[in-house]
């Protein structure tokens, strides 16, 4: 009986399942090796938006709002965010002039991430009180005013210290760097990945749709993907050790072109990622470097998709290694340690000769040296940007909705991160080609790299910051800890 069971379940799977599957997957590599699409992706990303929305609701059957889904930088939530900071700087200014505090508070960049960016503010300096607009008729009442300043100069109290005490606990809890290395939190469920660790049952509705998007996401999307990537990189090695045999270097250089696109595309199906490129007037030419925020290693990918680039970046072992040996058997790729001193000497002196040459693709930087989740642009290198040429900025923004495409190579091996990728539910992100810079009279590196940055965080919606990426492996040094405690103490 069981016997009969098991060929029953093959013969239903080699006579129905099967067919369309390898159909779907060879038509998908197909569209992918021609850079053609149907606009499946697309609906797809869509109709999950609809099933997010109608989860909401399910959720929350008592508490209908008007915010809704939307792609990226359309999010309601975030203005009502907004308007309150604004109403409550407001009531907090009046109240400080009626009560005559002499503490104010330095204001911080509002983004669209509540857990990055608090209401609260996180640094306090001492601030004059603010005089003006003391009468709404103009009127220059002296007395007022003198009354004010005899009342503005108290003694010190015990109170006056909380608000340091508060702030100093806030920065030990959340700090600006560190939660800019850990996935960024999710507003509402996506289905997926969980935004409260205390959840046990909402309702049976919410449980069924989270049962089949499982389903859907590991027995349908994964096997797919999975067939997907091993022919995309199967590809990739095997091509690229066929131009390896080729002696003539712009035969080579054209056939490396193509099969860079064909196979990056085809690459890019294992996430059913739906990228968007705008401003393509501004896409990187050979005399250039293309420099970028930088989120996870598929962020090379994401930007091959589009045009072929020489690649400049650590070595890796495992997976990523294999992948970086091929692709330097098709084209001249930099690959270097990171602790290694003459290593670095060693990518400047080629990064200038290859900046030189223009038959050699155009290089893609990431200046940052490290992955970080996507909400915020930190310290470029100015290794990166002083070896000349023309700069192409490009500003790559995730949408974390419908997967978190941050890799945090501390806690997760490249296999598992891919594994993480492949079951999620697509990768959906936009990339904007900014106009080129180049470096103006009398700009240092230092200089040019901070306004390479802001104009790449502006566009992507990112928070700018000062900060190091390295301090994601080290320590804070100490002569930044004296000039920090410098500034606060003038």
């Amino acid at each position: 009986m069981f016997a009969t069971f098991l060929y029953t379940v093959s013969l239903m799977f080699w006579n129905f399942f099967l067919p369309p599957f390898l159909f779907v997957i060879i038509w998908t590599l197909v569209l992918a090796s021609f850079g053609k699409k149907l606009g499946l992706r697309r609906l797809y990303v869509n109709g999950l938006l609809q099933l997010f929305e109608y989860a909401r609701h399910c959720s929350n059957p008592t508490k209908h709002s008007n915010a809704s889904f939307y792609l990226l930088d359309e999010d309601s939530d975030d203005e009502e965010y907004v308007e309150q900071s604004k109403h409550n700087d407001a009531d907090a200014k009046d109240d400080r002039r009626r009560n005559g505090n002499l503490t104010r508070k330095i204001e911080r960049k509002l983004t669209r991430h509540n857990v990055i960016s608090r209401r609260d503010n996180l640094l306090l300096v001492p601030s004059k009180p603010d005089l003006t607009n003391l009468d709404e008729n103009g009127s220059d009442d002296t007395d007022e005013i003198g009354e004010l300043s005899v009342n503005n100069k108290q003694d010190f109290e015990l109170s006056d210290v909380l608000d340091y005490v508060k702030t100093g606990i806030a920065c030990i809890i959340e700090d600006e760097v560190t939660q800019r290395f850990v996935p960024e939190e999710l507003k509402s469920w996506n289905l997926m990945t969980r935004t409260n660790k205390s959840f046990v049952f909402i309702n049976w509705r919410i449980s069924c749709l989270w049962i089949f998007g499982w389903l859907f996401r590991y027995f349908i999307l994964f096997p797919a993907r999975l067939v997907v990537s091993f022919i995309g990189l199967s590809l990739l090695v095997l091509s690229c050790i066929g131009l390896s045999w080729i002696p003539h270097p712009d035969l080579k250089k054209w056939l490396y072109e193509r099969i860079a696109l064909t196979t990056f595309r085809c690459l890019s199906r294992c996430f059913s990622a739906q990228i968007d490129f705008h401003n393509l007037e501004n896409r990187p030419l050979c005399d250039g470097i293309c420099v970028a925020n930088h989120t996870s290693p598929i962020d090379v990918l994401i930007l091959s998709t589009d045009r072929p680039y020489s690649l400049v970046g650590q070595t890796h072992g495992g997976l990523l290694g294999l992948c970086q040996r091929s692709l330097s058997l098709g084209a001249a790729h930099i690959w270097f340690q990171r602790s290694e001193v003459n290593d670095r000497a060693a990518v400047s002196r080629r990064l200038r000769e290859h900046v030189q040459d223009p038959d050699k693709l155009p290089i893609l930087i990431f200046p940052e040296g490290t992955c970080v989740n996507n909400t915020s642009v930190m310290q470029f290198k100015k290794g990166s940007i002083e070896v000349g040429g023309v700069i192409y900025p490009a500003a790559i923004k995730y949408d974390p909705k419908f997967g978190d495409a941050f890799w945090n190579s501390s806690q997760y091996s490249m296999v598992n991160y891919i594994l993480m990728m492949m079951t999620s539910w697509a990768i959906v992100c936009d990339v904007w080609y900014l106009p080129p810079m180049r470096r103006k009279e009398g700009e240092d590196a230092i200089e040019f790299a901070n306004r390479v940055k802001h104009e790449i965080a502006r566009k992507g919606g990112l928070v700018d910051l000062l900060w190091d990426g390295n301090l994601k492996r080290n320590q804070v040094k100490s002569e930044w800890k004296v000039a920090a405690q410098q500034q606060f103490s003038k």
